[in-house]
């Protein structure tokens, strides 16, 4: 992904949504030729001059300062993950930040997956590239079909995209498309030398024209917590909260749980899961359990 193509449509997505009259500028009649503001009225507004906002625009955001970039989210209405993914993008061009980052060490230590089966409710570890790195019983009985899959870690980009049993899976098909895209866009944003983010997302690329098509929007989001409602093939629809817990070390490495309203179907559907979860377990420890008292014959 170049830096400066991403910082252009990225800054042009974003002045596009915003009418003059949204931005509290006088109407003036006539037709315009650009949707939303033009690069003029987005340099008013934040107070630069219209050279210095049409080259930051261009990509030559390196050197901006926090007071630019602060004046720049505010003429474009930005939200807080927007205005982090601004910044995120300005230090991808900043002198020195292309240097290549030391690998960490897996944050999936045996203490990490001891908390996640000491939990009783659905429990996974993902990072920003939407790899499902670990879970407990139920965070697999959960979402059984990404561990399920022939690639793997697991990747939930990849299930709603290029696997037909996504579009059973979420009740909201379109709402998880466009949050898993934008969550994807804003990780390529705050580290653009990943080399699997960036494979991942060619892969997309090339398998999913509707992939392309919501990449194009350069929307970004961070998954932290939501509401979503799923239908799992064993225990029915449920509606479930999900909260998001940064593990030590690695802000964007996530401990995420999923649970229900007490006293409500997507609760029962939960225990429901356990039941299931500990079902499917038991074959594989009766068949070990056989194979340790059967006699052997020669």
């Amino acid at each position: 992904m170049e830096f400066q193509q991403e910082i252009r449509g990225f800054l042009m997505s974003r002045r596009a949504r915003i009418t003059p009259e949204q931005a509290g500028l006088p109407y003036v009649g006539g037709n315009r030729r650009v949707k939303g503001l033009r690069r003029e009225e987005v340099a008013m507004l934040a107070g630069l001059s219209v050279e210095y906002y049409t080259r930051m625009e261009r990509g030559q955001l390196g050197g901006a300062s926090e007071s630019v970039l602060d004046s720049i989210a505010r003429a474009l209405q930005l939200d807080d993950d927007e205005r982090a993914h601004l910044y995120d993008l300005a230090r991808s061009v900043a002198p020195g930040s292309r240097r290549k980052r030391p690998k960490r060490a897996s944050p999936i230590t045996a203490s990490v997956q001891q908390v996640l089966d000491s939990m009783s409710v659905p429990a996974v570890v993902q990072n920003g590239r939407l790899d499902l790195l670990a879970a407990n019983d139920l965070g697999r009985a959960l979402y059984a079909d990404l561990f399920d899959m022939a690639q793997q870690p697991p990747n939930f980009a990849r299930y709603v995209f290029l696997d037909p049993r996504a579009e059973d899976f979420y009740a909201d098909i379109n709402q998880a498309k466009n949050l898993l895209v934008a969550i994807l866009r804003a990780t390529a944003g705050r580290d653009p030398l990943d080399k699997q983010v960036t494979a991942l997302i060619g892969e997309l690329s090339t398998r999913s024209t509707d992939f392309t098509t919501r990449w194009a929007k350069h929307n970004v989001r961070r998954h932290t917590r939501g509401r979503k409602t799923v239908n799992h093939p064993a225990v029915g629809s449920m509606d479930l909260a999900y909260d998001d817990f940064a593990l030590p070390g690695d802000p964007h490495i996530t401990l995420t749980t999923y649970t229900a309203d007490p006293g409500t179907p997507s609760a029962d559907g939960l225990t429901l899961l356990a039941t299931w979860a500990a079902t499917h377990k038991q074959p594989q420890t009766i068949s070990d359990d056989i194979r340790r008292i059967r006699p052997r014959h020669s």
